[in-house]
């Protein structure tokens, strides 16, 4: 039986989830939606993610709060994380800030980035 890590995080982008990856300590999947998604592949996410821990870190912009909007409406369990709207994009926040957001998650984060403004 393949070991399925129970924690799922949803980004939009390549370097959001390259991002997210580097400031985790624990297995979580991180999947790429590359901006929008058909309801037919929100459909299969959704039934393949049944009984797991999702949440859905996007952009701080019209797109990502679209993307956002489809969650809420298709997969109401999900977690929302937000970033601080003076970012816009999640790729662009401070490892600082994305890490006591996923903190907020209880999602475990190494611990370098916790609380230091890095430059």
């Amino acid at each position: 039986m393949e070991v399925v890590d129970e924690k799922v995080l949803i980004v939009e982008g390549t370097s959001d989830k390259r991002k997210v990856k580097d400031i985790i300590s624990e297995p979580v999947e991180i999947i790429c939606t590359n901006g929008t998604i058909s309801l037919t592949k929100m459909d299969e996410l959704i039934d393949s993610l049944f009984d797991r821990d999702v949440y859905i870190l996007v952009d701080a912009d019209e797109a990502g709060e679209k993307l956002r909007m489809q969650f809420k409406r298709e997969f109401p369990e999900a977690g929302h994380l937000y970033i601080d709207r003076m970012y816009k994009e999640v790729a662009a926040a401070p490892e600082y800030h994305l890490a006591s957001v996923l903190i907020g998650a209880n999602i475990d984060v190494h611990k370098q980035y916790l609380g230091k403004r890095m430059n």
